[in-house]
C-alpha cells in the first residue's frame, strides 16, 4: 500500500509431493489392506466349514459315532418363581402394601383443589387491585369481618371506583397478553352487566348477571367461620388464600384439608392482646398449661365439634 513493489509469485517446489498427494494414496493403500484382510477372513472361514463337514463324512463312513451331548433343559424363570412359595408370599404381600398405598393417596386426593384456577367471565386482577392499588381485601369482602362467608363483592362495590376509571393506565404484562386493551375491555363488560352509560353517565336498568365460578368451597359437613377468624383471631387473608396481591388470576392456594386445618390450630398462638374476648379464659388455661402463650388447640380448637356439628 505504501510503495509500488509486488511480491513474485511463489514457485512451487519440483520432484515434492504434495501432502494432498501423499494422504491420498495412504488412503487407497489402507482400503487395499482392509479388503485385503476381509477377503481372508471369508475364505478361512469357508475353509473351516468344508473341513468340518469332510470330517464328518470321514467318521461316519468309518463307523465311528459321534454323541453330541445334549443341555439340560432349564427350568423357566416364571415356573422357579412359583414352586418358591416364599418369593410367591412376599411379591403378593409387596403388590397389596403398594396397591393399598397408591389407592390411598389416590383417595386422599378426593375433594382437594389446590392450585384450582378457573377462568371468570370478567378477568379480575387481584395483583393491580389488592398489590398495585394496595386495596383492603375486606373493603371487596366485607361481610368477613361479620359472616361465616366472606361473600362475593356486589358490583356496585366495583362501580365505586370504576365509575370514573373506565380506562386502564396502569403497568403491561405484555409477555402474557396483558394489555392496556385488554383490561380496559374487561372494565366495558362490567358496565354492560349494571348497564351502565358511560356517555350520558347513567344507569340504564338493563343489567346483566355474571356467573362467577367458586374457587374456594368446604365440604358440607363442616363448619368454617370466616368472621371468627378475620374479626376475633384477627387471622391475616394470605394465612389461607396465600399471597393474593401477587395473583394475576385467583386460585386456591392451600389444600384446606383437615390435615391442613389442624395443623394451623396447633402452630397458632391466640392473639388475646387488647382482645377481651381471650383475657379470662386465657388466665384460667395459661395456668393450667404453666405457658404465656396458648395455641389454638390448647383452647379446644381440636375438639370435633368444633368444626363438625
Amino acid at each position: 500500500a505504501y510503495t509500488d513493489f509486488t511480491p513474485p509469485a511463489p514457485v512451487a517446489a519440483v520432484g515434492v509431493p504434495s501432502a494432498q498427494t501423499v494422504n491420498s494414496s495412504l488412503g487407497v493403500s489402507n482400503t487395499i489392506i482392509l479388503l485385503a484382510l476381509a477377503l481372508v477372513f471369508i475364505i478361512l472361514v469357508i475353509m473351516l466349514f468344508l473341513v468340518q463337514r469332510t470330517l464328518l463324512r470321514i467318521a461316519k463312513l468309518s463307523g465311528v459315532e459321534i454323541k453330541v451331548e445334549k443341555k439340560p433343559k432349564r427350568t423357566p424363570i416364571w415356573m422357579a418363581f412359583i414352586q418358591n412359595q416364599f418369593l410367591v408370599m412376599t411379591s403378593v404381600i409387596l403388590l397389596l402394601l403398594s396397591s393399598a398405598y397408591f389407592v390411598y393417596g389416590y383417595f386422599m386426593q378426593v375433594g382437594v383443589d389446590q392450585g384450582y384456577m378457573p377462568v371468570q367471565p370478567i378477568h379480575y386482577s387481584h395483583k393491580i387491585h389488592a398489590g398495585a392499588n394496595q386495596i383492603e381485601c375486606k373493603y371487596c369482602h366485607s361481610s368477613a369481618r361479620v359472616s361465616k362467608h366472606s361473600g362475593i363483592p356486589s358490583l356496585n362495590v366495583c362501580m365505586n371506583c370504576h365509575r370514573n376509571i373506565a380506562e386502564y393506565n396502569g403497568e403491561e404484562d405484555l409477555e402474557n397478553g396483558y394489555t392496556k386493551d385488554f383490561y380496559t375491555k374487561e372494565i366495558k363488560k362490567l358496565y354492560a352487566a349494571v348497564g351502565w352509560d358511560e356517555e350520558n353517565q347513567r344507569y340504564t336498568g338493563e343489567t346483566q348477571p355474571v356467573k362467577w365460578v367458586r374457587i374456594h368451597n368446604l365440604p358440607d359437613f363442616v363448619y368454617f367461620n370466616h368472621a371468627q377468624h378475620v374479626q376475633v383471631g384477627e387471622i391475616e387473608c394470605q394465612k389461607c388464600h396465600g399471597p393474593v396481591e401477587e395473583m394475576e388470576i385467583m386460585y386456591q392456594y392451600s389444600p384446606l384439608t383437615m390435615g391442613w386445618c389442624i395443623n394451623c390450630h396447633r402452630e397458632t398462638n391466640v392473639k388475646v392482646e387488647s382482645n377481651e374476648y381471650y383475657a379470662k379464659i386465657h388466665e384460667a388455661l395459661s395456668k393450667k398449661y404453666g405457658v404465656e402463650k396458648l395455641t389454638v388447640a390448647q383452647m379446644g380448637g381440636l375438639e370435633c365439634g368444633k368444626c363438625h356439628y
